[in-house]
Formats: C-alpha cells, sequence, structure tokens
C-alpha cells in the first residue's frame, strides 16, 4: 500500500482514540463510578470492573471466530464497519443515563466497548498489508502517534463539556469517531472475494472452529507471544480504566483536572509511540517491550508509595510514554509472526488475549481495593504483578526480526 492507505489507516485510530481517552479512561469511568453509581468503599469500581469484563469476555468469545470468518469470507471491511457503528451507537446512547442506572449504565458501556475493540481488530488486520515487515515497527508507532493525537484533541473538546454539560461529550466522541473514520473506509481496499461467502465462511467457522484454535497453537513463537502478551496488557489495560477514578479518589484531582492530567498523558505517549518507532524495527520489539515493561513495574510500586499529586503528575507522564511504545511495538510484534493471508484471524486471537486476560485485571482491581476499605493504592501492587508475569513470558519468544539481523551480519 501507498502513503494514502498508510494515512487513511492512521486516521481511523485518530479517530476511535476520542473513545478510548475519553470514554473508556478520562470521563465516563468517574461519571459512572461517582454520580451513575455514587458507591462509596469501592462499590463504583466494582460495578465498573464487572461493566469491563462482561465487554472483554463478549469480545474474547467472539472476534477470534469473526476474524477467521472475514480471512475466508473477505468480509474485514464489512465487519470493522460494522462495529464501528455499534461503538458509535452505544456512546451516543450514554446521553440517557442519569444517578441511579447502574444497570442500564453497565448495558450501554457494554455495547460500545465491545464495538470498539471488535472494531480495532480488523483495523489491526491491515498492518501486514501496510508495509514489510522491516517497517511495521514504524507503521504502527505512526498509527498509534496519530491516535494520541487524536486523543488529546478530544479530550481538548471535552474539557468545557464535562458538568452541567456532560452529555454533550458523549455526542462529541460519537461524532469524532464517525467523522474521522470515514477516510479508512473510503481509502482503504475493498474486501475481496476469497472463495467463499460470508455466510459459507460463518458455517465453516462454527464448525471448524477447534481446528482453528489448533492451527494457532502448532504456531510456537506466536503462541509463547500471546502468553506473554496475555498478562501485561491485562496490566496496562486496567490501569487505563481505573486511571482516572484513581487521580478524583486518592489524589483528589476534579473533573476538569482529570481531563488534562490525561491529556498530558495522552501527548507523553504520542512522543513514546514515535520516540520508538524506529527502534522497534532497528533492534526488534522484543527489546523494546522489555525495557517498556521493567519501566511499567517501576511506575506500578510509584505510585503505591506517592502521596503528592503533583508526583503523581509525573508517575502519569512516565506510564504514558510506557502506553505509546508498548501498545506500538505490540502490534508490530504480532504482525511479524502472523502467516500471509490470515491477519484477521490472528489479530482475533491477539484480542482475545487481551480480552480474556482484562476480565482478571479489573476484577482483581476492583476486589482488592474494596477488600482494602476503598484504598486503591494496594491494587497497583497486585498490578505490577501481572507485569512481572508477562516479562518473564516474553523472554521465551524468540523476535523473528533479530534472527533476520543475526543471519544478515553473519
Amino acid at each position: 500500500m501507498g502513503r494514502k492507505q498508510v494515512g487513511a489507516w492512521a486516521m481511523f485510530d485518530f479517530a476511535n482514540s476520542s473513545y478510548s481517552a475519553v470514554v473508556t479512561t478520562a470521563v465516563f469511568p468517574v461519571f459512572y463510578a461517582g454520580f451513575v453509581v455514587a458507591g462509596e468503599g469501592g462499590t463504583g469500581e466494582l460495578w465498573l470492573s464487572w461493566a469491563d469484563a462482561l465487554a472483554a469476555l463478549i469480545v474474547a468469545l467472539s472476534v477470534p471466530l469473526f476474524g477467521a470468518i472475514a480471512d475466508r469470507g473477505g468480509g474485514r471491511k464489512k465487519f470493522m464497519l460494522f462495529y464501528t457503528i455499534v461503538c458509535v451507537l452505544g456512546v451516543a446512547m450514554m446521553t440517557s443515563l442519569d444517578e441511579g442506572m447502574a444497570v442500564r449504565g453497565l448495558v450501554i458501556f457494554v455495547i460500545a466497548q465491545v464495538g470498539f475493540e471488535s472494531a480495532v481488530v480488523f483495523y489491526n488486520a491491515y498492518l501486514p498489508d501496510l508495509a514489510p515487515r522491516e517497517k511495521q515497527g514504524w507503521i504502527s508507532g505512526l498509527g498509534f502517534g496519530v491516535g494520541y493525537l487524536g486523543s488529546a484533541v478530544a479530550l481538548l473538546l471535552a474539557i468545557p463539556l464535562v458538568g452541567d454539560n456532560i452529555d454533550l461529550v458523549w455526542l462529541m466522541v460519537a461524532g469524532f469517531f464517525l467523522l474521522f473514520s470515514i477516510p479508512a473506509f473510503l481509502v482503504l481496499p475493498a474486501d475481496t472475494h476469497r472463495g467463499m461467502t460470508i455466510p459459507a465462511a460463518a458455517r465453516w467457522g462454527v464448525t471448524n472452529f477447534k481446528t482453528i484454535v489448533g492451527e494457532v497453537w502448532a504456531l510456537k513463537e506466536l503462541r509463547n507471544f500471546l502468553f506473554a502478551f496475555f498478562f501485561y496488557i491485562d496490566a496496562i489495560l486496567t490501569i487505563i480504566v481505573f486511571a482516572g477514578v484513581v487521580a478524583t479518589e486518592t489524589f483528589g484531582f476534579d473533573q476538569q483536572g482529570t481531563i488534562v492530567l490525561f491529556l498530558i498523558v495522552q501527548l507523553s505517549a504520542l512522543v513514546g509511540a514515535f520516540s520508538l518507532a524506529k527502534p522497534t524495527d532497528r533492534i526488534g520489539p522484543k527489546k523494546v517491550l522489555t525495557g517498556v515493561l521493567l519501566l511499567w513495574i517501576v511506575t506500578c510500586v510509584s505510585v503505591y508509595f506517592v502521596r503528592d499529586p503533583r508526583l503523581f503528575y509525573g508517575m502519569a507522564v512516565i506510564g504514558g510514554l510506557g502506553l505509546g511504545s508498548a501498545q506500538a511495538a505490540s502490534r508490530a510484534f504480532m504482525a511479524s509472526l502472523i502467516p500471509r493471508g490470515r491477519e484477521s484471524e490472528m489479530f482475533g486471537f491477539y484480542a482475545l488475549c487481551g480480552k480474556s486476560s482484562s476480565i482478571f485485571g479489573p476484577l482483581i482491581f476492583g476486589f482488592t481495593t474494596y477488600l482494602a476499605g476503598g484504598n486503591q493504592r494496594p491494587a497497583f501492587l497486585a498490578i505490577a504483578l501481572l507485569f512481572i508475569v508477562g516479562l518473564v513470558l516474553l523472554q521465551r519468544v524468540n523476535d523473528p526480526k533479530a534472527a533476520v539481523r543475526q543471519v544478515v551480519a553473519t
């Protein structure tokens, strides 16, 4: 693909990041836990953890199958469009929420979250088509970098709307996501016929899903990477979900202060994604991820001890640097391990590991906070353990780029 296609692909990251920054991270968790549920002693966090876990379970159980169907039936863009619309409608439905509507809020959040996470699976599947393996780190970093720019723009738009105009925040995000995703649907290649219709591919996928799982299991390096990814992405996603609540309830930030904090985090994540994009291609994603996971471990342990909100700003900036680089390097690492023609299917399993693992992280965080009487600090030590396990398992994965460089050097 050429620059036009790469640009359109990156614009989808720009579009969907409005959802991840405003809804998943900065505004909705605080709104839901502090207003819709309005519970004490960790109750709001517990409701939110159940909502995120349910959405993760739905995505984990559905997208590997739908990815295989998309690969064999030529329906990648169709699935991506469908789930984008589901997310946009879910966000728009948040305007109907009021105090005490905990169950309704849970259902609406699950709808939006399932749409967002599933659309990203089919979006990620385009990466191996965009560039050769030796440039995928840069392209992946570009996507996340542009995405964090979209997050920053959306947060700036949200700042004057929080408070009495909270419904306008949801409408802004829905419109932002829909508008800036249009280039991807216009420019990225149309779905091509691959020998099966989508209904035929669906019947094949349902009857042969065990075979599909077995094929993935047989790919040793991909299997080892997914095990490591399972643990460390769980930790990252959990921090993303609860960071806004931690900022308000533990460090005393108000709603606008929380948005400003996440605006700074998005900018630091943008720097992280861009600064380590080329090193991901040059030294390999494994080495980049190893360094980033060590950074995350130090950050989580530090948050347990930090009391000054100003120091928490510093921890958030460091976490942002690790956030952008970890996500970009992980996507590039995964793309380098996928057999040609099975991108949607394999990124479906990538999402399976990410989403099935994130069922446990939010529950661990929520229950740890609840058992500690609403104290969120011990939960960060539990999250640090997830990073440590992921780091250890990552060392078992052989980086194909490193192997190529070694052959060239000899």
